[in-house]
């Protein structure tokens, strides 16, 4: 006895446990339609579709207690519809949610990602700032030691000319030499200590990137179409599967 051999109700009901339990789906049907006229015209039972219906789609199936009015009478429009009709709707739609909130994690990795590229602009012109602040007051700082120098020097003998450049460089500086200079010492290092910071910073923010970077690609990631891209070169024509 072969399986053409069995009725249209064994087939039928073999279909129906199939879509109860969860081990056919609508693709697996849809391949089922193709398979043979019998099954094709199996296939199109709306207990089948019913089932599919409510299993997929339960929260959209199932009416809540305060429904109203107009809910009613979309109800009574549903069931004049074909359930696989019906089906295929909800399952546009379905997809059409998918692909929205796709978009939105697309978006949202984007803007973390520019807002994390900002922060480390932000951090490098920080940087780069504290870097020339303390280069200026190294600056400084070298030439009141060549204050501290000339002003010693002028206690020892020395040539004319070599005593009067040290005298002249004396008399330019206005300010108190040792103060100024425990002043820049300490402007030192809090500069030291404020790049310190600002690196720290950046390399937190440089890792987050990556990981945002990462999060990003994978929501740009779409196997169906990334395969759809890559196969087209090798395959005349692709093919994709529909409800029909």
């Amino acid at each position: 006895m072969s399986a053409s051999d069995l009725p249209d109700e064994l087939w039928a009901r073999v279909l129906e446990l199939g879509a109860a339990s969860s081990a056919l789906g609508f693709s697996d049907l849809c391949c089922l339609a193709i398979a043979s006229r019998r099954l094709g015209r199996l296939s199109l039972h709306p207990a089948l579709w019913s089932a599919l219906l409510s299993r997929d789609f339960p929260s959209q199936s199932q009416p809540s207690s305060s429904s109203s009015t107009s809910t009613s009478q979309q109800q009574q429009q549903q069931q004049q519809v074909h359930p696989k009709s019906l089906y295929k709707t909800k399952f546009e739609r379905h997809k059409v949610r998918i692909a929205e909130a796709r978009r939105r994690a697309v978006f949202e990795a984007e803007a973390r990602v520019l807002a994390c590229r900002r922060r480390l602009a932000e951090l490098e012109e920080s940087m780069r700032a504290e870097g020339e602040r303390m280069k200026a007051a190294a600056q400084e700082l070298d030439n009141l030691e060549r204050v501290r120098r000339a002003s010693v020097a002028l206690n020892v003998w020395q040539p004319q000319v070599v005593h009067g450049r040290q005298k002249q460089l004396v008399q330019q500086c206005t300010v108190s030499v040792d103060s100024r200079v425990s002043d820049l010492n300490m402007e030192l290092k809090v500069c030291k200590q404020q790049i310190a910071t600002y690196k720290n910073s950046y390399n937190k923010e440089k890792h987050k990137l990556n990981d945002y970077e990462e999060a990003l690609k994978r929501a740009k990631y779409h196997p169906l179409q990334d395969s759809h891209t890559s196969g087209i070169i090798n395959e005349p024509r692709a093919k994709r599967k529909k409800l029909k």
